[in-house]
Parts: C-alpha cells; structure tokens; sequence
C-alpha cells in the first residue's frame, strides 16, 4: 500500500469514529486518495457521501448538513483555486458557529518550489476564520505514522465542534504520487498496524462540549425575550412559562404559545409603544442582524442585556451586555402579570392591521408571499430563509404563530452567497418536507447549486423565490429615496431580466410561475424532489407597501394603548 493511500484510508476512518456521517467531495487529481478512500466508506455504509463539481456550492452545501445536525461535516476538494473557492462558506460557519472540516489537498513541497500546476499558498489560507489549521506531514512509510494521523483528526473535530464556540478547521494534507492505490500488491503489508481503537472509539476522547453548560439569570418583572435563530421553540417555552414576551427575527415561524409576539418587529418600530413598554431587561437568544428597531433597543442604556449564544464573540450595539452564557435559568422575580397583557393586546393590533393591509394591496408583495409560504407549510418542515427582502419578509408577515416548523438562515455574515447549496444541505439532513424562500439574485447568485452529478441522491426541497427583477432591498433603505432616483436603478437596483424558467430546464430541476395565491398554495403541495416555484413581484411599490404598513400599524397599536 502507498503511502497516500494508506493516509487517506486512516483520516477518513478517524473521521467516521470522531461522529463525521457526512461528507462532500468535489472532483480533483491531487485529493483522489481521499476521494476514493470516502468512496469505499460510502459504499460501506459508514458515511454519506456527497458529489458536487463545484467547490463553493460543495462547501455550502456542507455547511448546511453541518448547521442542520449541529455536528462536524466535511468538505473535500483538491489544491489551488479550489480550496480558495471554499472561503466564503469558511467565513459564514465561522460567523455562524457551524462546525465544519475543511479537508483540502495540495501538493508536497517540492513541487510547490518547482512552480507545479495548480498551487497557491494554502497555509492558513482562511486566517483566524478557522478554529484550527494543520498541515499534516507528507506521509511516509515509517512507524508513529497512524498516532499522528488519527490524533489530528481528532484536534480538528475537537476545535470544530468547540469547547465555547463550534466552527471550521482547515487540514491542509499535501499528498505525493501515487495517487490511487497500487495497482499490484495491495496485501503488501504496511510497516505497523494502521487500526484505530477497539470498538470503533476516537483515538483521543475529548468532552462533548455541545452540552457544556453554563447559564444566564434574568431577574426582572418586566422583560422580553428576542429569538435569533438557534433555539426559538426552547426560547418560546421558556418564556410562556414565566410570563415574558417573545418576538422572533422569523417572525411566526418557529414561535408558539401565548406570549409570542408574531409582529414583535413592527411593535418596536413604534415610538410611542416602545416608550411606554420598555423592558427592563433583555434576553437575547442569539445574534441579532436584521432590525435596526431591534439593534436600538439592545443599545438603550436603560435596558439591561441578557445573552444566550455558545461563544466568546458576543454582539453588543452599545457594549453593555451584562450576561453571556449558553443557556437560561429560572428568573428570580416573577413576571407582572399586565406587563405581558399589554404586549398581546398591542400584538393583536398589529397583526390585524398588517393582515387587512396586505389584502388590500395588489397581489403578489414580499410578505403577502412570505405570509402564504409560513402559513402553508405541512408540520415539522424546514423553512430555509434568504438575507435580504426573504427575512425581513417573513418577519414583517405577521402571520399565526408556527411552533412546528425549523428554521434556518445564513446569517453568519448575512450574505447571498451559497443559499440554495445551504438549502439543499440542510433538507439533506432534515430528511423532512423542506421549503426555501429566496429573493431572485440570492438564487442566481448560488444557481450553480441546482447542478450535481447524475445519481446523485437530492432531497425533497421547494425553493420559492421572489423575483423583482435586481435588488429590492436596496429600494427600503436610504438609497431608495426619491433624492437619489437617479442612479438608483443601475447601481442598486441591478434589474438582469434573467429567464429562471428557463435557467432551471437547463439544469433540469422543476420550475412553476405561480401567479395567485391559490396557484402559490398549489405549487407548495408536498411533492418529491428538487424544484423551483417562482413568484414575479413588482419592488417599484415595495417601499411605498412598507411605509403604509408602517402607517397601519402604528395607528392600530396607538388606538389599542388607549382603549
């Protein structure tokens, strides 16, 4: 057996017994050791394997099994600018504390001195994104090989999965030639043994930190839950049992009980209900990224900051967190039973007046969809939401309260890129109805996600996406004023005119144009396989739709303060 072959079958063995159950691997020369090693342990049974041809939807789609089943995944590609392609999905896990094992392959340093093809520097080539970087020796035929093999493996699954904070590593592992097994004496026996521990145990054991436990106590009268992303339903439970108010940057979606505020975002865009229901204190489930409502109230000086988020890296607008810690415990006051009284009457309001505002306004808009899709989905589905308009959407949507469907964003960094890889790994390991909202660049931006290789397996996924025609969002913020029309379309609104019925038959994944809102629930029907519903929305009224919204709330919620 050589030497690279020998490598390879022992990492991916060490990366089985350290609980790695899957794993993407793109195509390449210089990883073909690793590659076929995966091979036989797919075929074995002992992983899934993963094929993707292109390397930034490989590792996205790796992040999203990762962020799913909240356990180490791996992504596997070959030296030079596939593993550069790998970045952006580094930078997303590590914002987002997803735990992932980046294995890319390169060339041994000779040939690196000798301007070999298809080399970059690859030390370190993420940076401080990653938990932990390594390059592993060129492996040779000598005694003490194994140890150090499976030992690395294991401080990398240990840095990834985090004593404080789960993330990506890089393993860096430059192999030399041959590649492939030999073709002739593969019973030639190796210099030692190359098993791992009996009864399939990691070479090191090292604690499970997943369930390391460590609380923050709340302690006033009057406070508000905010849910992020990771545990809303826990968040939810917990706050109807103690009388707190609960809003959600998902909205409904994920939310439950009585003390869930679906249109929590827009309450705290009023001035006036924000004045007179002011919290006391703040529990933080999470990292909060979409509402500069939501920002302000966490920088109010006369608001104290409870945070619940497993790391070190914890957001505080105003510097002022008073408490980080990875779980809640018991308050030590009890709730004023009128604090939470005042907080679902003003709710009410506000949902009615968001819900008669979207009947009346012309059919499809952002939240009118949004609002259709959380309300439509089947229980215990994933609902995968895009940054931009898609999670604002689905926040402002105000709809009926949804504690049975999971939720998940990139909002790590908040950006577009590697969304419908992210959604397609996820709904791999949700094993469930799966659903996407995306706005249409989003979905262009990661279109290469709808390739894989023929036989690949691909889960039951739809992926809506709302198409105006460039960006949207852009339309809500300062940029949209009237002021700056001039410029606006070409360098914010971007319109593309891209033909996405046809961009998916070229991909050869279903596509259906929905035009109403009887044929959107049509086309959200559980159903088999990978397909795309498109939704075609005019943004040049999104700003004007937002400020009626605005409008209609903060009449409803003055009249409910007064009666």
């Amino acid at each position: 057996m050589n030497p690279s072959t020998a490598q390879a079958r022992v990492l991916v063995d060490e990366l089985v017994r350290n609980t790695v159950s899957h794993v993407v691997v793109c195509p390449g020369s210089r990883n073909a050791p690793l590659s076929m090693a995966l091979y036989d342990a797919a075929e074995a049974g002992r992983l899934a394997m993963h094929v993707r041809v292109d390397e930034r939807t490989a590792a996205f789609l790796a992040l999203g099994i990762a962020a799913r089943t909240g356990r180490p995944a791996a992504v596997v590609c070959t030296s030079g600018t596939a593993a550069a392609n790998f970045h952006p999905a580094v930078l997303e896990a590590d914002r987002a504390g997803v735990p992932l094992i980046v294995l890319t392959a390169d060339r041994p340093a000779e040939l690196r001195a000798a301007g070999a093809n298809q080399v970059i520097e690859q030390d370190r080539l993420y940076g401080s994104a990653v938990r932990y970087f390594d390059e592993l020796a060129v492996a040779e035929k000598r005694p003490g090989q194994n140890a150090y093999w499976r030992s690395q493996v294991c401080r990398a699954w240990n840095a990834a999965y985090g004593e404080w904070r789960s993330g990506p590593v890089h393993l860096n592992v430059p192999f030399r030639e041959p590649l492939v097994p030999d073709s002739d004496g593969l019973d030639e026996p190796w210099c030692e043994s190359l098993d791992g521990r009996a009864n399939g145990q990691r070479w090191t054991e090292l604690p499970d930190f997943g369930a390391f436990p460590a609380f923050v106590v709340p302690s006033a009268r009057c406070g508000l839950v905010i849910a992020c992303d990771s545990g809303v339903r826990a968040a939810g439970e917990w706050a109807a049992e103690h009388g707190w108010p609960i809003i959600s940057e998902t909205g409904a979606a994920g939310l439950s009980g009585d003390c869930a505020m679906t249109s929590g975002a827009w309450l705290l865009a009023v001035p006036e209900f924000v004045a007179a229901h002011k919290p006391d204190q703040v529990l933080c489930i999470g990292r909060p990224t979409v509402f500069r409502q939501v920002e302000s109230l966490l920088a109010d000086e006369d608001v104290e900051v409870l945070l619940v988020r497993p790391d070190t890296d914890w957001p505080a607008p105003a510097h002022n967190v008073r408490q980080v810690g990875q779980w809640f415990a018991e308050p030590t006051k009890p709730a004023d039973p009128t604090w939470l009284e005042r907080w679902q009457r003003a709710d009410g309001a506000a949902r009615r007046a968001v819900s008669e505002t979207l009947a009346a306004a012309p059919w499809p808009t952002g939240p009118g969809v949004a609002a259709e899709l959380v309300d439509a989905l089947p229980p215990e589905s994933l609902l995968v939401i895009g940054s931009s308009n898609p999670t604002r959407d689905v926040a402002l949507s105000a709809g009926s309260a949804r504690p049975d469907i999971v939720v998940h964003r990139n909002r790590g960094v908040a950006g577009i890129d590697g969304t419908v890889s992210t959604a397609l790994g996820a709904a791999t390991a949700h094993r469930g109805p799966s659903y996407a909202l995306l706005g249409d660049l989003t979905f262009l931006h990661d279109i290469n996600g709808l390739l894989s290789p023929s036989g690949e397996e691909l889960p039951d996924l739809t992926i809506v996406v709302l198409n105006d025609d460039g960006g949207g969002i852009f339309s809500l913020l300062e940029q949209g004023a009237d002021e700056h029309s001039r410029s606006f379309e070409r360098v914010f609104g971007t319109p593309h005119g891209s033909d996405i019925a046809a961009l998916c038959a070229g991909y050869r994944v279903a596509h259906t144009r929905a035009h109403t809102r009887t044929e959107l629930r049509e086309a959200l029907r559980p159903a088999r396989g990978l397909r795309v519903v498109e939704v075609v929305v005019d943004r040049s009224s999104r700003r004007q739709l937002h400020t009626g919204l605005g409008e209609a709330v903060g009449a409803a919620v003055a009249a409910a303060l007064r009666s």
